[in-house]
């Protein structure tokens, strides 16, 4: 699993796994990562991880975050890279993604075809590959956290699993029928969306109200039917 080392002249202090969505760092002890030192901000940065990456986001902190030197605003953390925050550093560790394997979260697609909405590994695919350009494009946008958004979730109104009802909890969801058609949920500080990630076979792309959606990214409100791969559900707020 990823983690970040926090490091203060020269000596390891303490090690955080990237065991969630969201990570904050600051000066405030409701902090995930609290640093007391005045150089930090109260809520200095953040840390998304979605999939296979993490990425950090400084959070308008009054001395800045700083990766290898340079300032940012966000970035795409690469393996080995020190975060520079006030006088400590933060190593991000994530051999799992130099090595393409490991226990780190793989890139799964959830089957809305088969009873009990099974996973799909997608590791090491083209599909992997498309999935992980969305969730980049994600980070570099900004994204809405976990406690701040309105719950979602999905009603299936046909196949193998109609009736149930699928909690729509990740920044990022991916559903379908890999080989056939298949597309991402995402929640952004606007709202739900739905991105066509993949139709391999299919005629068409996914549908919202039985109208195909195009290669941008489909806003989606609550009650709206959704069908992907041939499978109709229902998006809900609330």
């Amino acid at each position: 699993m990823a983690k970040l080392v926090l490091g203060f002249n020269g000596q390891t202090l303490h090690e955080y796994p990237l065991d969630r969505e969201t990570l904050t760092i600051g000066r405030k002890t409701d902090n995930d990562i609290h640093i007391d030192n005045l150089a930090v901000s109260g809520n200095h940065a953040k840390i998304l991880t979605i999939l296979n990456d993490s990425f950090i986001e400084d959070l308008d902190s009054t001395n800045g975050t700083y990766i290898n030197g340079e300032k940012i605003i966000r970035h795409a953390l690469r393996n080995g890279e020190i975060i520079a925050i006030g006088k400590h550093e933060l190593k991000y560790v994530n051999d799992a993604a130099d090595a393409g394997s490991g226990d780190f979260e793989k890139t799964m697609v959830i089957r809305p075809d088969a009873a009990g909405m099974p996973e799909q590994d997608q590791t090491g695919t083209n599909l992997e590959k498309h999935i992980g350009k969305i969730a980049s494009d994600l980070a570099s946008a900004g994204t809405t956290d976990s406690e701040d958004a309105d719950a979602a979730s999905l009603r299936f109104l046909s196949g193998a699993n109609k009736g149930k009802d699928l909690n729509l909890t990740k920044i990022l969801t991916t559903l379908g029928k890999p080989g056939v058609q298949v597309a991402a949920i995402t929640r952004r500080p606007t709202g739900y969306y739905l991105i066509a990630v993949d139709a391999a076979s299919s005629p068409s792309n996914p549908l919202v109200n039985g109208v195909e959606i195009g290669k941008q990214a489909q806003p989606i409100k609550h009650g709206d039917e959704i069908e992907v791969a041939g499978i109709k559900m229902r998006f809900s707020l609330g």
